[in-house]
């Protein structure tokens, strides 16, 4: 599709939906992180289940890190209608469920407190996998998005303490602001799993919290998959097809020596996974 069309079907579904946004369902699940885990995979995986539904436009909508400001009944446009659900749910027999999967959710300081006040009850679902190796995807990610202008992902590691200085801080004193630090260069920290859970828990709780080890996912694909149903309280109907997407090629090789050392920076958190995992991570066996 010509960008000109699909930019023109975009503004007459976005128009339609702010019209009908008071008819429309909110999420009962959200797949909040983390970047470069295979969110993406799994969200098409999911999209395939006939009680699911997906939002109207794109997966990521990012209200709760990046549009805040623009108000529940701008969220609420982006999903489907409520007579949509009610007759899946006459033909099924079961309530369907929508969703959306936005990664920097789980990283955002503010999106967790947010989610928790204005979707009590909905269920977080989040991916993990070897940091060291998330944190050299998203590097590569970000160059070419053009978000990054270090080639090399050494000197980028070197530059991420003082890129994020203060930046947690600055969203917190302007809530409705963004920070391209915050967001395009965390390679480490988005890596600290552990962390991110803990600032969750106390919001949501434990029962509501599902934690996926995206190794094993890619492995063993429909056992994660039946696991996240039974999470959601969904019937297994049909047979999804998994694939992997969003990868990108790397430029060369990590070299050992850096993987070793940002390994070792890891040992803690990935420990810390343990519990939420009901095992040591895959990266780690």
């Amino acid at each position: 599709m010509k960008p000109a069309l699909k930019r023109s079907l975009h503004a007459a579904t976005w128009g339609m939906g702010r019209l009908t946004s008071g008819s429309r369902v909110l999420p009962s699940f959200l797949i909040v992180g983390a970047q470069r885990c295979g969110t993406t995979s799994l969200y098409r995986a999911l999209s395939q289940h006939p009680l699911v539904l997906k939002p109207v436009l794109r997966k990521g909508v990012h209200y709760f890190d990046m549009a805040y400001d623009r108000g529940l009944s701008w969220y609420r446009a982006h999903f489907p209608l409520r007579v949509s659900a009610s007759a899946l749910a006459r033909r099924y027999g079961c309530r369907p469920q929508a969703f959306e999967s936005s990664p920097y959710y789980l990283f955002h300081p503010l999106a967790g407190p947010r989610i928790a006040r204005d979707l009590p009850g909905t269920r977080l679902i989040v991916l993990v996998r070897d940091p060291v190796e998330r944190a050299y995807s998203a590097h590569a990610h970000e160059l070419a998005r053009g978000f990054e202008t270090e080639p090399s992902f050494a000197r980028a590691v070197e530059l991420e303490e003082e890129r994020l200085a203060g930046a947690v801080q600055a969203l917190r004193n302007s809530p409705h602001s963004t920070n391209l630090p915050h967001r395009h260069h965390a390679y480490l920290a988005r890596g600290r799993y552990a962390e991110q859970l803990a600032r969750l828990e106390p919001l949501v709780g434990r029962d509501r919290l599902l934690v996926i080890d995206s190794g094993r996912f890619f492995a063993e694909p429909e056992l994660v998959y039946d696991r996240v149903l039974a999470f959601l309280g969904l019937p297994h109907l049909g047979d999804p097809v998994f694939e992997r997407h969003n990868s990108r090629t790397r430029p060369a090789p990590m070299p050992r020596r850096l993987r070793r050392e940002l390994a070792g920076r890891f040992e803690e958190q990935d420990t810390l996974l343990t519990s939420w995992l009901g095992g040591e991570p895959s990266w780690r066996r």
